[in-house]
């Protein structure tokens, strides 16, 4: 190397950064020793942002534009540099570029299935995968916390972290959501603009933004899938005996030792049979006389009697005791769903008839 060329090394004119890749987040300028002379030419292009980080210390924060370094453009560092006039000589400084575009198509899904609870099913397990997007929201937070020194900072060194961190949220977040299971599907939209609004904050301790979450599919266990596609297959076979018909003589058509028009017959034949002897218990159950429904509940009653509970009695007990004189118009009854003792002629006169009126006088 000549001496022009190692002199011209020492000071870098261009301070700049091109993306070719799709993953990077931040990207330190490499410089290995060089510095950065007064008046250098720096380059932020948009969706860019310049952090310049002076021995460990974040100085200034450089948004998109073309930039001529002096002390008015970075009066941070300035300050920190303690440089009261403009500079003239080369100074050192580490400059990261952060990539402040949106980050999209970020894969997120349960490894394990999440149970909750369900108006229909009671308790389900449910898994759940779908896709989100994210951006740098404060550079100097996202630099202090998460990036540290790193000089090519990607999403492959974060992503298991927030997936892990959307995870965790869902399940708080499915528990508190009271939609059905089988309404989630019609709800994806909905559902997915729900989980982005509750899990965003946590996003913003990283200085990250979550733009949105996407829920492509919730699913159940295999078991319980099997045991709807079932229950589906039931309702769409419709009527028994026609389902049964068409069973029967399609199976039977196609039975090699038959021609077509002799199995369509046996088939039509066998499940008509089968048809009738299924409705017969059926129609026998319909022609046996329903037996009378239980008579209605009466109320029990309890009486006090020198101090003493006695009972319970029903209504009709009340009736033979009122007529024989162990109870009276003034004695106290109770029955469940009072709110305490009553006087008899009160709640229940009808115990006692009509007294005659006084007789005549002499």
């Amino acid at each position: 190397m000549g001496l022009f060329e190692w002199i011209g090394g020492q000071f870098i004119d261009v301070i700049e950064w091109t993306d070719d890749s799709n993953d990077t987040l931040v990207w330190r300028f490499p410089r290995q020793g060089n510095e950065i002379k007064y008046g250098a030419k720096l380059i932020v292009r948009e969706s860019q942002v310049a952090v310049f980080v002076n021995e460990g210390e974040i100085a200034d924060i450089m948004g998109p534009g073309t930039y001529e370094l002096e002390t008015k453009n970075l009066p941070i560092l300035t300050s920190l540099k303690h440089w009261d006039h403009a500079f003239n000589s080369p100074f050192k400084a580490e400059v990261y570029f952060l990539s402040m575009r949106r980050f999209t198509n970020l894969k997120w899904g349960t490894k394990n299935p999440i149970t909750v609870r369900d108006p229909e099913f009671a308790m389900v397990r449910l898994r759940a995968f779908g896709t989100y997007e994210i951006r740098i929201d404060d550079p100097k937070t996202f630099m202090t916390e998460i990036v540290g020194t790193d000089g090519h900072f990607t999403l492959d060194e974060i992503d298991d972290q927030l997936t892990n961190l959307i995870v965790s949220k869902l399940a708080v977040v499915l528990g508190k959501d009271k939609t059905p299971v089988l309404d989630l599907a019609a709800n994806y939209d909905l559902f997915s603009e729900y989980i982005t609004e509750a899990i965003s904050p946590y996003f913003k301790e990283y200085g990250l933004k979550l733009e949105k979450i996407l829920v492509e599919n919730i699913s159940l266990p295999e078991e319980v899938e099997k045991a709807l596609d079932t229950r589906t297959s039931r309702a769409i076979t419709g009527n028994l005996d026609d389902h049964l018909k068409y069973q029967s003589a399609n199976a039977m058509s196609q039975n090699g030792t038959m021609g077509d028009a002799m199995g369509m017959g046996m088939g039509f034949a066998m499940a008509q049979q089968m048809a009738q002897s299924m409705a017969q218990p059926s129609q026998q159950q319909n022609t046996q006389p329903s037996a009378p429904p239980p008579p209605p509940n009466s109320y029990r009653w309890h009486i006090a009697v020198n101090g003493e509970t006695k009972g319970p009695f029903d209504e009709n007990t009340l009736k033979q005791m009122a007529n024989s004189g162990q109870i009276t118009p003034q004695t106290y009854l109770w029955r469940e769903g009072l709110d305490g003792w009553k006087v008899a002629k009160d709640i229940m006169p009808n115990l006692f008839g009509s007294m005659p009126p006084p007789p005549p006088p002499m």
